[in-house]
């Protein structure tokens, strides 16, 4: 699987500057700038509604730019449309196989799309069956799958043609903990092979497992780019204290609470059940917590993620 650079675009497989994407009067997409490279891992972060599904399709060329530059291989997907298709592999937000397909079929239709001889095909499909660890249920129809086992045939079918660049939309959402690893094992390995990626997500241990760099996208804007590392590191501590206390029954917040203990850290977050006190030590400062005589229902330390990240950024959690 070649990673085939781009004959303009400066040797990026993305290219976007100014990119805007309008439904009648709502902006989704707000003028942002992007540069996907060569066998990199790429992820778009963030909530529902912040614009990632929307650039994904003006990235897959089924949806007209409004405004601003984008270059997919080199190519104008106003112009390129086909040929940029021929290049690239799409793997939905949801599964779109054919129920009435055996799982081989599902593979060896597809590839015929795309004018691949059918002996080609065939031996393509073993390939990926192999590949996604679904041999045993070739002959098997779709519905009899687990969606762990449909997600898989999905990334299998969107590699039937080789593909330079694979887009997944929310490739795990709705699996269990076991089959995302699974799926992040089978991701992991097409990286290897120098396929580029590009996925949106709002799972931030996604984000951290399968990026090289990422951009944390809200309403429509870019609001930081980076490694997960980075991120972490420039907009957050190194732990994190979360205290737990009962939901204000008066329809109040925990704001009380938090001036108690604001010196002890950084910075506090209050959300409706805990406060999230970011600190150095988090040991150190939940001791310090109940020295004063605050007695949370429960305490949790942790590492900083890319949640926390979020949450300095925007003021709310990747869930909302």
């Amino acid at each position: 699987m070649s990673t085939g650079v781009p004959a303009s675009g400066a040797g990026s497989m993305i290219h976007a500057a100014g990119l805007r994407k309008s439904f009648g009067g709502f902006e989704a997409v707000r003028g942002i700038d992007v540069d996907v490279r060569p066998g990199e891992a790429f992820g778009f972060l963030g909530p529902n509604g912040a614009g990632k599904s929307s650039t994904m399709r003006m990235i897959a060329a089924v949806s007209p730019v409004s405004g601003g530059t984008l270059r997919i291989l080199g190519m104008d997907p106003a112009t390129d449309a086909q040929q940029i298709k021929a290049r690239i592999g799409v793997c939905p937000q949801e599964d779109t196989l054919d129920t009435e397909l055996t799982v081989r079929d599902n593979l060896v239709v597809y590839g015929r799309y795309f004018g691949l001889p059918r002996a080609e095909v065939r031996e393509r499909a073993q390939e990926l069956l192999e590949f996604v660890q679904l041999t045993e249920k070739a002959d098997a129809m779709v519905d009899d799958l687990s969606g762990g086992m449909k997600r898989r045939l999905t990334i299998a079918r969107s590699l039937i043609n080789r593909p330079d660049i694979l887009l997944l939309d929310e490739p795990t959402t709705g699996l269990d903990p076991q089959a995302r690893h699974v799926v992040w094992d089978r991701l992991f390995r097409l990286k290897q092979q120098g396929v580029t990626l590009v996925l949106t997500t709002h799972y931030m241990d996604e984000a951290e497992q399968l990026t090289d760099r990422l951009v944390v996208m809200d309403k429509g804007v870019i609001v930081a780019e980076g490694s997960p590392l980075d991120l972490i590191a420039a907009h957050s501590t190194r732990e994190v204290a979360e205290l737990r206390f009962p939901v204000p029954t008066d329809g109040g917040t925990h704001q009380p609470l938090a001036e108690k203990v604001a010196d002890l850290a950084e910075r506090v977050e209050v959300l409706p059940d805990r406060l999230l006190l970011y600190t150095a030590d988090g040991e150190e400062t939940v001791a310090k917590v109940h020295e004063r005589g605050l007695q949370p229902i429960a305490t949790l330390v942790r590492r900083s993620t890319l949640e926390d990240v979020f949450l300095r950024l925007t003021g709310r959690t990747l869930v909302d």
